[in-house]
């Protein structure tokens, strides 16, 4: 396909003819398909956030100024679309303490599972001697799963107050831990 049919197409397409449009998806499906496994590391997202790519591109082209400068509009629309997609992930939900305790291990054996026991339930006496302000801010991140944004919403705090607290709370954790166990 030379550029001028291109161009005719793109000219088409940014006239609302969907068939013209449908003929660049075909051509150029392999290239935006390619930059967004290059992005994405999956070959299902890469596939998901290249559909995503045409309709959005399907709803700007009218945009469009210069056909020629139609395959770096492309490319710099599924890398946007990519970048999104990726920081936009959700975070890994947190879940209650009782639902991990029930949780099975990977393989491990009886007295596996039995120190791991052993260690939860040190860890969570550590946070028992602890002030309210730790136990709760630890509990957030780690137990609970919270980003330090959630964090500062919760406890309605700037996120550097909160970097800060936690890094006292692991602190002071640590010192209860090792206090227990020199007595």
């Amino acid at each position: 396909m030379t550029w001028e049919i291109i161009s005719t197409l793109i000219t088409r397409a940014q006239t609302g003819d969907r068939a013209a449009f449908g003929e660049l998806v075909e051509r150029f499906h392999p290239a935006v398909y390619a930059v967004a496994l290059a992005r994405m590391r999956d070959p299902n997202e890469a596939t998901e956030l290249a559909q995503e790519v045409f309709i959005h591109a399907m709803t700007k082209i009218d945009q469009l100024r210069d056909p020629h400068c139609f395959v770096g509009w492309l490319r710099q629309i599924t890398v946007r679309m990519a970048i999104n997609r990726v920081t936009r992930k959700g975070p890994v939900k947190g879940v209650e303490p009782e639902y991990l305790q029930n949780a099975p291990g990977a393989g491990d054996g009886p007295l596996d599972e039995m120190i791991r026991t052993e260690d939860r339930a040190d860890i969570w006496k550590g946070l028992d001697r602890l002030k309210d302000i730790d136990r709760d801010t630890l509990v957030a991140f780690y137990i609970q799963g919270r980003t330090l944004k959630q964090m500062a919403r919760q406890f309605e705090t700037p996120v550097g107050t909160i970097k800060r607290r936690l890094h006292v709370a692991r602190n002071r954790l640590r010192c209860a831990m090792e206090s227990k166990a020199i007595a």
